[in-house]
């Protein structure tokens, strides 16, 4: 079975995607250049925002969660996995960890990529704050 949630964000001129072991998708229209783990902002949805079904699934032992990030023609794609200990209440953001840490904010553990990891040609894009960033999440379970 899979679930499907797709959401739009934007690219922020202070975006670095430079953090080791996490990457993050904001509401907030603000980022400093200390939130180094953020690769997009003014996201029209959070954690709190998904759908249940999208939740309760993704809170299943076995689940599975591809992340697709496209901005312009690049796109990169990270695999994570979803835990029975996830909470996803979080109002603005979304983070997705290589470790296991689960947090209001967490929406996925163990990811095989975080911000420092992506593509340079996709971060390059994503600093410019007018470019839209389609982010498709997919469970199977």
């Amino acid at each position: 079975m899979e679930i499907t949630e797709t959401f739009l964000a934007y690219g922020h001129g202070n975006v670095r995607a430079t953090h080791k072991t996490t990457l993050e998708i904001t509401k907030e229209r603000n980022l400093t250049k200390k939130g180094d783990c953020i690769v997009a902002v003014s996201a029209n949805k959070a954690l709190a925002d998904l759908n249940c079904e999208f939740k309760e699934n993704l809170c299943k032992e076995n689940a599975k969660l591809t992340i697709l990030i496209e901005a312009g023609a690049f796109a990169e794609t990270i695999r994570a996995k979803g835990s029975p200990r996830l909470v996803m209440s979080h109002p603005t953001d979304m983070v997705i960890r290589k470790s296991r840490y689960i947090s209001d904010r967490t929406l996925a553990i163990d990811a095989d990529k975080a911000a420092h990891d992506l593509s340079r040609k996709l971060i390059e894009k994503m600093k410019n704050s007018k470019q839209a960033v389609k982010i498709t999440l997919t469970i199977r379970v």
